[in-house]
C-alpha cells in the first residue's frame, strides 16, 4: 500500500492463515547453512510493487541463513541495512509475543532462484492477536523497465539517467522488512509497518518506509502517544519531517471512492535520496526502532478491554475498509495479480475476517460516527 517499492516482498500478518495452511517446518534464525526444501512461494506484503520478483524460481529452506545477502564487505550499506531489518525483525517479534503471552511466531525462508531470499516470521491464533507478521526480504537481479516504472514513480528518470535501451534490464538490490498485526480487542488497532532500500547502481538509490495505525476506535491519548512518538523521532533528523510525512500518509491511504482514509495515519515517505545515504540509515533504523515504544503501549492498555457484539461488527466493517484498500489501490496487490504471482501469497494481505453491509452510517453522535469523520477529514493529534 505504497505508490512505490514498499514492502519488497515482505509478508504482513494478513499472512498466517495462508503460511499455516502451508505447513511448513520451522526453522533456526541463526542457523548456519541453507538447505533447499520443496519449492514454494514467498509471503507477500502489503504494497509491494516488487511481487512479480518471486513468481517462480523459489525455494522453502529448511534453515534460514545468518546472511542472505551476497556481499563479502559486511561494513557495506546492503549488510548494515540486512542486519539492521533482522535486528528490529527480531526485537519487535520478542516484544509481541511477550504481549501476547500464548502466541508465538514461528519462522520460515526462503530463497529465489534468480537472486535473494527472506525470513517470515508469523504469529495465528494469539490471545490478542488473530493474525501478526514481521517479514524480512532481501532481492537482487534484473527486472523490466516496466517493473522500475512500478517501483517508484521516478522510474522513467532513471531509465534515461542508465541510458539503457529499450527492452534492456534494470540491474536492482532492494531490501525490507514489513509488517501488519491485527488484534481481536475492537479497542486495539491494527499497526502496519514498512522500511526498505531500493539501489539500482551507486549512483541511483532509495529508502523509503512507515509505520501507520488503523483504530476502529478513536482515543485521543492514544493517537498523541503514537504520532507524538514518530513526530520526535523525525525532528530529531529532520524538523521538515513530520509534518511532509504525516500528510503523505493521510494522502496515501485515502480510500478514494469512500472519500475517507483507511486508519489514522502516521508517517509514510519514499524515494527518499536528498541527503547522505548513512544519514537515511540512521532516521530509519530509528523509526524502526521505535515500532515497539510507539504501539505496544496501546496494545497493553486496550487488550482486556470488554467489548460488545457491535463495537466487534463495527471493527470488522472497518476491516472491509482495509481489504477495499488494499483491493483497489494498493499497487503490489494489484501488480502481482497482473502478473500471475503466486495468488495465496498475494492475497495474505487480506483480512481473515470482514464485514460489509449495505449503505451503512454509524448512529448519529456514537463513537462510531466519531472515529468516521476522522477518517473522513484527517487532522493533527501532535
Amino acid at each position: 500500500m505504497w505508490n512505490t517499492a514498499a514492502a519488497f516482498i515482505g509478508g504482513c500478518a494478513f499472512a498466517v492463515a495462508g503460511l499455516v495452511g502451508l505447513q511448513r517446518r520451522a526453522v533456526a534464525p541463526s542457523a548456519p547453512v541453507p538447505t533447499p526444501a520443496a519449492a514454494s512461494g514467498p509471503v507477500f506484503c502489503d504494497g509491494d510493487p516488487l511481487a512479480f520478483l518471486a513468481i517462480g524460481g523459489t525455494q522453502e529452506l529448511t534453515q534460514a541463513p545468518p546472511v542472505i545477502g551476497h556481499d563479502a564487505d559486511e561494513h557495506c550499506l546492503h549488510r548494515r541495512f540486512e542486519a539492521m531489518l533482522r535486528r528490529g525483525q527480531d526485537k519487535v517479534c520478542r516484544a509481541i509475543e511477550e504481549c501476547d503471552g500464548e502466541g508465538k511466531f514461528r519462522t520460515d525462508a526462503w530463497m529465489r532462484e534468480a537472486g535473494g531470499g527472506g525470513i517470515s516470521k508469523v504469529m495465528a491464533g494469539g490471545k490478542v492477536w488473530e493474525k501478526a507478521g514481521v517479514n524480512l526480504s532481501v532481492v537482487w537481479g534484473k527486472m523490466p523497465q516496466e517493473a522500475l516504472c512500478a517501483a517508484t514513480e521516478e522510474g522513467p528518470m532513471y531509465i534515461k539517467k542508465l541510458g539503457l535501451a529499450k527492452g534492456e534490464k534494470v540491474p536492482f538490490w532492494a531490501c525490507g522488512l514489513s509488517c501488519v498485526m491485527h488484534p481481536r480487542n475492537p479497542h486495539c488497532p491494527t499497526m502496519h509497518f514498512n522500511y526498505r532500500y531500493f539501489e539500482i547502481d551507486a549512483d541511483n538509490w532509495w529508502f523509503g518506509g512507515g509505520t501507520d495505525i488503523t483504530p476502529a476506535y478513536f482515543d485521543e491519548e492514544d493517537m498523541k502517544h503514537f504520532h507524538g512518538t514518530y513526530k520526535k523521532v523525525c525532528d530529531k533528523h529532520d524538523p521538515t519531517f513530520y509534518p511532509k510525512f504525516k500528510k503523505w500518509a493521510d494522502e496515501y491511504f485515502r480510500i478514494t471512492h469512500r472519500g475517507e482514509t483507511r486508519g489514522l495515519g502516521g508517517i509514510f515517505f519514499d524515494d527518499l535520496n536528498d541527503r547522505n545515504p548513512n544519514q537515511i540509515f540512521d532516521f530509519a533504523e530509528e523509526c524502526l526502532d521505535n515500532v515497539v515504544t510507539a504501539y505496544v503501549p496501546i496494545i497493553e492498555k486496550n487488550k482486556t478491554k470488554a467489548f460488545t457484539e457491535e463495537q466487534k461488527r463495527w471493527q470488522l466493517l472497518r476491516r472491509g475498509r482495509y481489504t477495499e484498500f488494499n483491493l483497489v489501490y494498493d499497487r503490489g496487490t494489484i501488480f502481482g495479480l497482473k502478473a500471475g504471482g503466486r495468488i495465496e501469497s498475494i492475497l495474505m494481505t487480506i483480512p481473515e475476517v470482514a464485514r460489509w453491509e449495505y449503505d451503512h452510517h454509524p448512529e448519529p453522535g456514537s463513537e462510531e460516527e466519531k472515529i468516521l469523520k476522522l477518517f473522513q477529514n484527517p487532522r493533527e493529534f501532535v
